[in-house]
């Protein structure tokens, strides 16, 4: 049984939080770096990173890119692009890329998952 775009689109909202909340003692990039326990943070945050690149891959093939069109305020491709970045790249990783993500587009991202949500929930 496949999933649907909604429990894709939950997944997604579910790891997004789930980063934002490892990310919020981090104050820069260097943070990744200085400790083991920054790598550890790091590392699990990439992980995330991967499933929600992941995920959104997936949701393409299920709803059709369509649907990611539809909420263009999130830059989908780039979010697809860095789990590929990350899982063909990772020693070549950019602590301050990540910082990037989860300080700017993971916040900006979250509502409009929600909103997807809702919107497909209100369309079935």
């Amino acid at each position: 049984m496949s999933e649907t775009p909604v429990e894709i689109l939950s997944q997604i909202l579910a790891a997004a939080e789930r980063i934002l909340l490892r990310f919020e003692p981090v104050e820069s990039s260097d943070d990744f770096l200085e400790s083991e326990a920054g790598l550890e943070k790091l590392d699990g945050i990439c992980m995330q990173l991967i499933a929600i690149g992941e995920s959104l891959k997936n949701l393409d093939k299920i709803a059709g890119p369509e649907l990611l069109k539809c909420y263009p305020q999130v830059h989908w491709k780039e979010a697809k692009a860095m789990r590929d970045v990350i899982s063909h790249h990772y020693f070549d990783l950019n602590g301050e890329a990540v910082f990037d993500v989860c300080r700017a587009d993971l916040p900006a991202m979250i509502p409009v998952l929600k909103q997807m949500i809702e919107d497909l929930k209100a369309n079935n």
